[in-house]
């Protein structure tokens, strides 16, 4: 009886909006207890998870994104990619699709990116004759279009949850990431008003211009996948390399940010979603790890037998599982509770590690855009002063797209695992 009574309140607790991180520890310490497992076990995921040489690229790469969302990188970014892809039939859009999914993956956070490029893409778009319908939807989707691009901080927490090499994942996700990206492109064109093309004609001038303003930005994800590809730095001195790079050009090279007036103000932020995110990770692996214990996968599993005969029937399933989970609960939330939970019953139907790493983080993608809680969908409406009943309208197209993405993704795994073969 009094366990029924902890957990009620637990529950109560969460309705009452009660922070995740706290409802999950208290789950946890609720369940060894009454498990007849000592409470230290709980303890034990926090000295885990600070013992990972790898948990370093989190607050490292976080910061880099910040930084570069804060400075005028991402204007200079847009010039760069608008003169040489801006001719293009759909270039303009196409422009934005790329600077967004450069952000994002950096950042780690669609809102940053919505907050950070809508103001600049917006007008852009609509300057060019693109709808108004249009324009919501596509800089709403392409909030979380670099999740699968590395360094992405999902990746990384992936990875670290689900003891994968991250090295793997940062792999694994760059073709699936160009699919999406390729899709939305050719709807941009599909999208693109006739008189766009006459607009902007390359210029090599031009092109030249922004290059030189942009250069020391642009080519740092090339430099980044380089070093740790090549062999010479490890994912973790990458996130440090690229957290002290981008700090130096833009506080002492191009001057955006101020070393006392913006730094701290920067630090404080990237550094409190980081401190949320190790909360929940710390937290809620402990309850996991409960799960876990007590064979909950294995009881899933058998009873998803019963229903599911083969892999493609189980994929089908997880798909529409995490498009729910995905538009309920964040990110980094969904990694840390769900991954440990269907990791053993994809084992059990043959689905690769990596792969799954993959579908998981294209659903959760998706998950932000998909209606009637998507994240994106509410930063969009909160950025543009739109209702949110306008945004689900924008979005839909795009949401088709994605998922015919996501299909292609889940069952063409040689997409994520030709890397490997």
């Amino acid at each position: 009886m009094s366990a029924s009574i902890a957990a009620l309140g637990i529950v109560l607790l969460a309705v009452i909006g009660v922070p995740l991180f706290i409802i999950m520890s208290l789950a946890a310490l609720v369940a060894f207890t009454y498990s007849g497992v000592e409470i230290s076990a709980v303890s034990q995921e926090f000295y885990r998870i600070a013992s990972a040489p790898t948990l370093m690229t989190i607050p490292l790469f976080t910061f880099a994104g910040y930084l570069m969302a804060e400075s005028k990188s991402p204007k200079r970014l847009l010039r760069l990619a608008e003169t040489g892809l801006g001719w293009m039939p759909g270039g303009i859009s196409i422009v934005a699709l790329v600077v967004c999914a450069f952000f994002t993956a950096f950042t780690g956070a669609s809102g940053v990116t919505i907050i950070a490029l809508g103001g600049l893409i917006y007008p852009i778009l609509k300057q060019d004759g693109y709808s108004e319908k249009y324009t919501l939807g596509m800089i709403t989707a392409s909030g979380s279009l670099g999740l699968l691009f590395p360094p992405s901080l999902p990746i990384i927490l992936y990875g670290l949850v689900a003891k994968v090499d991250i090295d793997k994942l940062f792999k694994a996700g760059i073709v699936p990431g160009f699919v999406i990206m390729v899709i939305l492109s050719l709807w941009a064109i599909y999208n693109s008003p006739k008189t766009e093309k006459k607009k902007h004609k390359f210029n090599m001038k031009d092109f030249v211009d922004a290059l030189k303003d942009a250069w020391l930005e642009a080519i740092l994800p090339v430099a980044v996948l380089i070093g740790i590809y090549g062999g010479f730095v490890t994912v973790t001195e990458a996130a440090a390399f690229t957290a002290l790079y981008i700090f130096v050009i833009e506080v002492f090279i191009y001057k955006d940010l101020s070393l006392t007036k913006d730094i701290p103000n920067i630090i404080l932020e990237s550094m409190s979603l980081v401190g949320g995110i190790l909360l929940i990770l710390c937290c809620a692996l402990g309850f996991t790890n409960f799960l876990v214990d007590e064979e909950v996968p294995m009881k899933i599993f058998a009873l998803m037998k019963i229903y599911l005969k083969d892999k493609y029937s189980f994929l089908l399933f997880l798909n529409v599982f995490l498009l729910i989970v995905g538009c309920l609960m964040d990110i980094f939330s969904a990694i840390v509770v769900v991954v440990p939970l269907i990791i053993p019953i994809a084992n059990d139907f043959g689905v690769d590690p990596v792969h799954l790493a993959i579908i998981f983080l294209a659903n959760l993608e998706i998950g932000y855009l998909t209606p009637p809680v998507g994240i994106n969908l509410f930063i969009g409406s909160f950025r543009f002063g739109k209702p949110i009943t306008e945004l689900y309208k924008a979005a839909i197209p795009f949401l088709i797209l994605l998922i015919v993405a996501l299909v292609i993704i889940t069952y063409v795994p040689s997409l994520s695992l030709f890397w490997f073969k």
